[in-house]
């Protein structure tokens, strides 16, 4: 497992650094002009000597190659630079933020496998059977439906029509402490729209691999030695079937943290959303740049984490990935 993990660790820093570079490129492609995007509306009444001046203290003078080095030297030493969009520096910035973004997304996904797995097992029991069709319908037309959409319907239920809860932010209106019952509160819809935003795919994955267990030589030797069904079924079948889904975890990291943006927005949950937007439309490297690498490092530590899983649950797969 050490050696996988230091493996994947030295391959994960060209990727890192690709990405970067990738970000600085499109970011200098893109129309939008950090220069202007800092002033504001002070740009449109500056002169051309005020704004050559502030487009070298920002450093937009440079080439998009030089800014990526500077920023990778002084990252690479801790400092991560300052946010020009959001006047402060990058680490302050995610730092008050990425906690609220992890919060909804480990509770989101811990509710969507669960939920998921439960769900499969139960449809895989009887293929074919109303239950079965019901659950598949289901997950298919969820498959299907964009998260930002199930946010929107979700308020537009359970906020407005319905009123048993809030329809967005941290905490209720008026009050600037965070206590634990209105963060669980105003925590509920969101972190149950993303989690059945990730649903779909646990569902369809545990019951076509349970399914398929439920159809070995071994499981029906289990049958065939009057062990009770539910044995079977969770000691047996749901062992061999969950095995598909411990990649899948991986796999659904980048959908996980896609969602979430979208997710955060619809519920103005005070996450990294709002900061990645700003970063955007400002056109802000520093930012820009660090998101992108929390991103990627996010979706490869996911992946790394599903091989060391699937390594455990299945030994014959060893861990020489």
């Amino acid at each position: 497992m050490a050696r996988m993990a230091g493996r994947r660790l030295l391959h994960a820093a060209p990727v890192l650094l690709a990405v970067t570079f990738g970000v600085f490129a499109i970011a200098a492609a893109s129309p939008f002009d950090p220069v202007k995007a800092y002033a504001g509306t002070a740009g449109m009444t500056a002169s051309k000597e005020a704004l050559a001046d502030l487009r070298a203290n920002l450093g937009a003078d440079q080439p998009f190659a030089a800014r990526w080095w500077d920023w990778l030297t002084t990252a690479l030493s801790g400092d991560l630079g300052d946010s020009t969009s959001m006047r402060q520096p990058v680490a302050a910035v995610i730092g008050e933020r990425i906690g609220w973004t992890m919060l909804l997304c480990a509770v989101a996904f811990a509710a969507a496998v669960v939920v998921g797995t439960l769900l499969g097992v139960l449809a895989a029991r009887r293929r074919g059977g109303l239950l079965d069709r019901t659950v598949t319908s289901l997950a298919y037309s969820l498959e299907a439906a964009p998260p930002f959409w199930l946010g929107l319907l979700a308020v537009w239920l359970f906020a407005l029509q319905l009123g048993v809860l809030p329809a967005g932010g941290l905490t209720d209106t008026g009050t600037d402490t965070a206590t634990f019952g209105q963060v669980g509160s105003h925590l509920l819809l969101p972190a149950s729209v993303l989690a059945v935003s990730q649903l779909p795919w646990f569902v369809l994955y545990v019951r076509q691999g349970v399914g398929d267990a439920l159809d070995e030589d071994p499981v029906r030797g289990a049958k065939a030695r009057g062990l009770a069904p539910r044995t079977v079924l969770f000691g047996h079948a749901l062992r061999s079937g969950l095995l598909p889904v411990l990649t899948l975890i991986g796999t659904r990291v980048p959908e996980l943290i896609t969602g979430a943006l979208l997710i955060e927005t619809v519920f103005s949950w005070p996450g990294i959303a709002a900061a990645t937007v700003e970063a955007a439309t400002g056109v802000d490297f520093p930012l820009l740049a660090a998101l992108t690498v929390l991103a990627t490092a996010a979706v490869l530590l996911g992946n790394l984490i599903s091989d060391l899983l699937y390594g455990l649950a299945d030994p014959r797969v060893g861990f020489d990935g």
